[in-house]
C-alpha cells in the first residue's frame, strides 16, 4: 500500500538548523542526523528536492549593519549556501542516497548548473537534489527560491523545517502562552505579519497554489510523517 500522500516535495532547511547547538557553523552529528531523517523520507518513494540556507556560515544583515552592500553580502550569502548543500550532499550519500547540487551560480567543478528539465529528470531516477546559490540574485531570500524550485519542479508541497512545532500567533519563545495556528491561509499569514517567511514567498506561493507546511525538524521522523499527510506543525494553503 502506497501511503504517501505527496508525491514531490520541497523541502526548506535554514542554515541554523545544520549548526546544533554550537550556534554556527556545521555541527557533524546534526548534520548526520537531519540526512538520517530526509533519508528515511526519501526511501518512502517520494521525490524530494532541498534548499537549504547559509545563515550558519554568513550572516548578511549583521554586516549589512556595518556598512556592506547589500548586492556584496547576498552573493556572500549565495556561496554560504553552496557550502551547506555540498555537506548535505556528502551526509545523503553516506546515508545510501543518490544525489545532485544544482547551484543557480555557475561553478562546474563542484555543481551542476540549475536546469530545470535535468532536475525534473534526477527526481524521476530517485535522486535527492540540492538547489543551491538561491535564486542566483540578490534581494531575494532562500525561502523565495525554496518557492521557486517548487514551482519549477511541480511540487506538491513545500516543508519547511523549524525548531518550533509551527506557526504561533506570537513567539512561543518569549511567550508560553503563545497559540499554535494549526491551519492558516497565505494571505492571512501575510495580513498578520507571521514571519515564518517573507511576503514574496508567501505571495509566490499562494499564486501558484503550492500549500506550505511548517514543522518542528527537532522531533525524528516528522519529515517522512508530513510526507505521509499526517497532522504535523502548520498547513498554510489559499484557502
Amino acid at each position: 500500500m502506497d501511503e504517501k500522500k505527496y508525491k514531490t516535495v520541497l523541502l526548506k532547511l535554514s542554515g541554523e538548523a545544520l549548526q546544533g547547538q554550537r550556534g554556527f557553523g556545521l555541527c557533524p552529528d546534526t548534520l548526520e542526523g537531519i540526512a538520517a531523517q530526509v533519508a528515511e523520507a526519501a526511501r518512502e518513494g517520494v521525490r524530494l528536492g532541498l534548499v537549504i540556507g547559509g545563515g550558519n556560515v554568513f550572516r548578511g544583515h549583521d554586516l549589512a549593519a556595518r556598512g556592506l552592500n547589500r548586492v556584496t553580502g547576498d552573493h556572500m550569502g549565495m556561496l554560504a549556501t553552496v557550502i551547506n548543500a555540498l555537506a548535505m550532499q556528502d551526509a545523503l550519500e553516506r546515508q545510501g542516497l543518490d544525489t545532485r547540487v544544482q547551484s543557480a551560480i555557475t561553478m562546474y567543478q563542484i555543481t551542476e548548473p540549475f536546469i530545470r528539465r535535468r532536475a525534473i529528470r534526477h527526481l524521476e531516477k530517485g535522486r535527492v537534489v540540492i538547489f543551491a546559490s538561491g535564486t542566483g540574485h540578490p534581494y531575494f531570500t532562500t525561502d523565495t527560491a525554496a518557492v521557486l524550485r517548487a514551482s519549477e519542479i511541480g511540487a506538491d508541497i513545500i516543508l519547511k523545517a523549524t525548531n518550533v512545532d509551527g506557526i504561533y500567533d506570537r513567539d512561543p519563545r518569549k511567550d508560553p502562552t503563545a497559540v499554535l495556528h494549526r491551519r492558516l491561509t497565505y494571505m492571512g499569514a501575510i495580513r498578520d505579519r507571521l514571519e515564518v517567511m517573507d511576503t514574496t514567498a508567501f505571495s509566490l506561493a499562494m499564486e501558484n497554489r503550492i500549500p506550505l507546511l511548517v514543522f518542528n525538524l527537532a522531533h525524528p521522523g516528522n519529515i517522512r510523517r508530513a510526507i505521509r499527510g499526517e497532522e504535523v506543525g502548520t498547513f498554510v494553503s489559499g484557502e
